[in-house]
């Protein structure tokens, strides 16, 4: 069996591993990259693979970065089968198409921007009916199940507490006389979070993918996180500013509205005068959701609902779902508390609450997440002084603000605890989804600590798994050898053009024969080169 390392890799988001058995191709997650112009053009890159080829699609659960490239998939050919958690399949219900829904808002307006410059239009990724078309794909299965994909792979789910439904995969592979078993962390939570369970440790496996997002950081301020929220809003709230909380729908708004059903009741708290908005139709969706799927959250807060002290219900809390609703509160007098999405500020409602706060001395925005490279919410995060939103510059004058401890994703500690719960060394550990810092010092201390065999996965890097200890690198097709063919070819196409050139100069006008045999030629070279180069491509 050959992994190929699609996406995620010395990088965090985009996340997509190809899984090619003798007899069929498998993917793992199919996300979306994030962060810029460098994601924009590897989202608009083809597939390194043949989409109608892939048999199923394993998510590992719903966030963009791992599901956002699902319809594109689809569109392209795709007819296989995508095996989720129930979870994980109904917020793609809502999150598929509202992701859709924004790019063809974001594509109308550069649109616009383009045909006033007299340059082509161009078209969304995908659309909200492609969207809406790749749902009737799926399959969705409880934690614990064992699931049988063909006669060579057999997966179960297991609980990653990163979000709801995020999954932790088990992989039984077979193939001849070799049998192995892979694990895929998914994107794993922070033990002892809010709302939902924590991760579930694993005890065996030969070939371990893990993430690595907080590689080489701790989350300092976990116990107090809530407090380091009150002190933020009590102090927003007395210079008469608003506190922008730039937050991912699913989960993490969820985890807010938690700590402040909590921090409501605090004697030192202002937050009953204050109208806290959760301004994201997807978060709203996201949160009924949450509560309809009481069984996935922990002990904690399934006593705390169960009580009627519903954490996603308390007073002040608005919820804005049109658009006018949206609008009105950046021209309300008094303070609030806004829960906007996107959680990395890259679209949605959250630009447009940035643009009436930034400049603003009296008010606050607070991080709760990660913030990708090129990201809106990493340029702010990393201090830069002005920022362009709806192509207006905007001088960030507001108190800036970053909660780690909101983090659904597991710091180093946590990362090792969970890679150190396997009874037996695996063979080796893959290190994904993480900037080259963290990657690396999470690579040494691994080796270190627990004296695994580890390797920093490569974009487009080629592995051969099998049983013991037997690996081996056998072909980086998406990378290296590919583009240096690719170079070639560019190199030889020119050298046939200036020779044309060349011959052309000592052809007389007149002897149009000569021409157009000449030029006869080229177009058969040059058919033969792109036919070369399609090959290679595949």
């Amino acid at each position: 069996m050959r992994i190929t390392f699609l996406g995620a890799a010395e990088m965090v988001t985009g996340s997509c591993y190809l899984l090619e058995f003798e007899k069929s191709k498998i993917l793992v997650d199919c996300g979306m990259f994030q962060g810029g112009n460098e994601a924009v053009e590897l989202n608009q890159k083809q597939f390194a693979f043949d989409p109608s080829e892939i048999s199923h699609l394993i998510l590992t659960h719903a966030h963009i970065d791992h599901t956002g490239r699902v319809p594109q998939l689809a569109k392209l050919g795709f007819k296989g089968k995508i095996i989720c958690t129930k979870p994980t399949h109904e917020l793609c219900k809502i999150m598929l198409p509202d992701s859709a829904f924004i790019q063809e808002m974001e594509t109308e307006w550069q649109n616009r921007k383009r045909l006033r410059a007299g340059k082509k239009p161009i078209e969304p990724f995908y659309t909200v009916a492609d969207a809406q078309e790749s749902l009737k794909f799926f399959e969705a299965f409880p934690y614990d199940t064992m699931i049988s994909i063909n006669n060579q792979l057999s997966i179960r789910f297991r609980d990653a507490g990163h979000i709801l439904g995020s999954a932790i995969v088990e992989m039984w592979v077979t193939e001849g006389s070799d049998s192995f078993k892979i694990v895929f962390s998914g994107d794993l939570g922070n033990k002892g979070a809010a709302i939902l369970k924590d991760p579930t440790l694993i005890e065996e496996a030969d070939y371990v993918i893990v993430e690595s997002t907080y590689g080489n950081r701790f989350h300092k301020d976990t116990k107090y996180k809530a407090l380091a929220l009150l002190e933020i809003i009590n102090d927003t709230i007395e210079r008469n500013g608003n506190v922008v909380i730039p937050s991912f729908a699913v989960e993490r708004t969820q985890e807010i509205l938690y700590e402040l059903n909590t921090l409501k009741e605090a004697k030192t708290s202002k937050l009953k005068s204050v109208p806290v908005y959760v301004d994201s139709p997807l978060a709203i969706h996201a949160t009924k959701i949450f509560q309809s799927f009481q069984e996935y959250m922990d002990d904690e807060t399934l006593a705390l609902v169960q009580s009627g002290d519903n954490p996603f219900e308390f007073a002040n809390l608005i919820f804005t779902e049109t658009a006018d609703e949206s609008k009105a509160i950046n021209f309300t007098k008094e303070s609030s508390i806004i829960i906007s999405a996107s959680g990395m500020c890259d679209a949605g409602r959250i630009k447009h609450h940035l643009k009436h706060n930034l400049w603003r001395e009296d008010s606050s925005v607070v991080f709760v997440g990660y913030q990708a490279k090129g990201t809106l919410g990493r340029r702010i995060l990393d201090g830069e002084k002005t920022v362009k939103i709806f192509g207006e510059e905007i001088n960030i004058k507001c108190k800036i603000f970053s909660i780690e401890g909101f983090s659904g994703h597991a710091d180093q500690k946590g990362l090792m605890e969970w890679l150190g719960s396997f009874k037996n060394k695996p063979t080796k550990v893959f290190l994904v989804h993480g900037e080259e810092e963290a990657l690396s010092t999470f690579s040494e201390l691994i080796h270190q600590e627990l004296g695994y065999e580890n390797e920093i996965a490569r974009l487009g890097q080629t592995i051969e798994l099998t049983t013991g200890s037997q690996i081996q690198v056998v072909a980086e097709r998406y990378t290296t050898q590919k583009q240096t063919v690719l170079s070639s070819l560019e190199v030889i196409k020119n050298g046939f053009n200036n020779t044309f050139d060349r011959l052309q100069k000592h052809i007389q006008e007149n002897d149009s024969v000569k021409l157009d045999m000449l030029r006869y030629m080229l177009e058969k070279i040059d058919d033969t080169l792109q036919d070369m180069e399609k090959e290679i491509k595949k």
